[in-house]
């Protein structure tokens, strides 16, 4: 019997039906669960250890790779997560995906799975047709696993015995006599053949299926599982391309850790093979699971056999990606690094690392060792809302609508980056006040929670006031020549008023702070504050004196008079004042 046209529709066929059923039990379970494996996501990566262990964990409940790396790329992106914590979810991920290899070798071609599907069928329909949600998703993901099983029963009986077949063995065999170049070739097949189907377990389940048919080899197979390592980290990098530098950089890991680790495998794939036998062959014998049994194919019993193949398959996919997950463990750092250097920041370098904390992390402190690393973020967070005023400067003085925009658009972006850091910090201060801590520490630990507050304040006004001048640029609004200059020394005054409250936030003692020049320079603004208040009043009146352009001026500087009272808290919480 040839193989033709036909056979091929069948596989595609029994493929696409294996593939919605992957799809639909994934989506069920992470709409089911979706809230609760998010959360895991966020709040169980303190270390890279526990984030390996919540990389495997919802791999293991979602049976997708990728449905993992994508959610951890999306959380990357949006600053929940760091680069360092994602590494260590998306390593046990790798481990994750491995539990359909053996669902797939001990199921699927070890039982008959018509007799698992048709009662999944029963189970799950009365639950999808369910008027509760919950109850529905979970009846998605029980028809998705039945539908799976189906799939795989169908490319089963899809692939045709290779005894039918001589010429397709004899094919590969000229492919597969080139020894480490052979090894290669197929790794790149296995990649090719994940980007195509979308997903490493339709692919994994192809080539579990075309062993089990006798059609490929085992180190053949085993080249393509690592091909497919490689190729689920496309889905990932789909994901990073409307991402932030972080998502891409989250990406990139995920991609380079997979191939050093392919790489060091082709090197000693036959001698990590015959490990991998030699470790099923003990487990055999201490454990009679029938994992490996050699014999069978001199006896000529060559389906129990590529049984057995199928399993060593699975085995060596997952003890591949355990010991990549041990040898590169500790070169994360490295890693990480590499990733930067790929993904480089193309804005300002200042603004890299602006939505992530430096020098606070969730590592478990007490508190009187966590407040120097918290009084530095905190006069970091200082400097960041500092800018916004130069920022405020040029949109103000600028005459170029399109340099208006972008400053606009860059203030926003600064008053999302404060929003974050007060979200951030005072969270921290929250979980520290658990704690058993001295008074002088939990009077420190009060003052860095008002200060955020405070700064988080500063960072609204400013938006506000860009607004106010995105609406006077809609409406062509013009300041007079003597607006614009008062305007600018107030902008003046409040910036020495910013460079005083940084010095008093980056002093090593907070006991050493001076309010006497904050002080003074609150009375300054005020001063400059009034004097603005009269000139607007006294030309009201005149016919050459705008009332639209008088209403945008008398926001700004009361915009600005008011960043000069936060600016006056924050210098009063340093000098434990509040």
């Amino acid at each position: 019997m040839d193989f033709g046209f036909v056979d091929i529709i069948q596989i595609l066929g029994a493929l696409c039906f294996f593939i919605y059923g992957m799809k639909l039990m994934s989506d069920g379970i992470q709409r089911a669960a979706g809230s609760q494996l998010r959360n895991i996501l966020r709040n169980m990566t303190k270390n890279r250890v526990l984030g390996v262990f919540t990389g495997f964990l919802t791999t293991t409940l979602v049976q997708s790779s990728s449905a993992t790396t994508v959610m951890t790329v999306s959380f990357v992106n949006a600053g929940l997560l760091t680069l360092i914590e994602a590494a260590g979810i998306m390593m046990g991920a790798n481990v994750g995906t491995t539990i359909t290899g053996w669902i797939i070798s001990i199921l699927g071609f070890k039982m008959k799975l018509d007799t698992l599907s048709v009662p999944l069928f029963a189970i799950g329909l009365p639950m999808l047709l369910s008027n509760r949600d919950k109850l529905k998703h979970w009846g998605e993901f029980i028809i998705g696993f039945a539908i799976l099983f189906l799939g795989l029963s169908f490319l089963k009986g899809a692939v045709p015995d290779i005894k039918s077949n001589p010429g397709v063995l004899e094919w590969l065999n000229n492919f597969a006599s080139w020894g480490f170049f052979s090894r290669v070739f197929f790794v790149f097949v296995g990649t090719v053949l994940t980007v195509i189907v979308q997903s490493s377990s339709a692919a994994m389940a192809i080539t579990l299926t075309m062993v089990f048919s006798g059609w490929l080899p085992l180190d053949v197979a085993a080249a393509m599982i690592l091909g497919e390592n490689i190729g689920t980290t496309i889905t990932a990098q789909f994901a990073s391309l409307i991402g932030n530098v972080n998502a891409k950089r989250a990406a990139w890991f995920h991609t380079l850790f997979n191939v050093f680790g392919v790489v060091w495998m082709i090197i000693l794939m036959p001698v990590f093979i015959q490990g991998v036998i030699w470790l099923l062959e003990t487990i055999n014998s201490v454990f009679p699971f029938n994992f490996l049994d050699p014999s069978q194919l001199a006896d000529g019993r060559e389906e129990q056999y590529n049984q057995s193949l199928t399993t060593v398959l699975a085995a060596f996919h997952t003890c591949f990606n355990i010991t990549n997950l041990l040898l590169l463990f500790g070169f994360v750092p490295f890693l990480a690094k590499l990733t930067t250097r790929i993904v480089k920041y193309e804005g300002d370098p200042e603004e890299e690392n602006l939505n992530t904390l430096q020098f606070i992390d969730s590592n478990n402190r007490t508190p009187e060792l966590a407040i120097v690393e918290l009084q530095k973020e905190v006069a970091r967070y200082g400097e960041i809302t500092s800018r916004m005023l130069n920022f405020s400067k040029d949109l103000i003085n600028t005459k170029d609508e399109e340099e208006a925009l972008r400053l606009i658009k860059k203030i926003k972006k600064y008053e999302d980056i404060t929003d974050k850091f007060e979200k951030d910090i005072t969270q921290y201060i929250t979980n520290l006040s658990d704690k058993e801590m001295t008074h002088s520490t939990s009077v420190r630990l009060r003052s860095y929670f008002n200060i955020c507050n405070d700064m988080e304040r500063i960072g609204d006004i400013f938006y506000q006031l860009s607004k106010a001048m995105e609406g006077k640029m809609d409406r062509k609004i013009w300041f007079t020549p003597r607006q614009r200059d008062e305007l600018n020394i107030l902008i003046e005054i409040v910036g020495r008023a910013f460079d005083e409250m940084n010095r008093n936030l980056n002093l090593t003692n907070y006991e050493d702070a001076s309010l006497e020049a904050c002080y003074r320079l609150e009375d300054e603004t005020n001063a400059q504050r009034n004097t603005m208040r009269q000139y607007n009043q006294e030309n009201l009146g005149n016919d050459d004196y705008n009332t639209n352009s008088a209403l945008v001026f008398t926001n700004l500087f009361s915009s600005l008079e008011r960043v000069g009272d936060h600016i006056v808290n924050v210098n009063e919480s340093v000098a434990g004042e509040i």
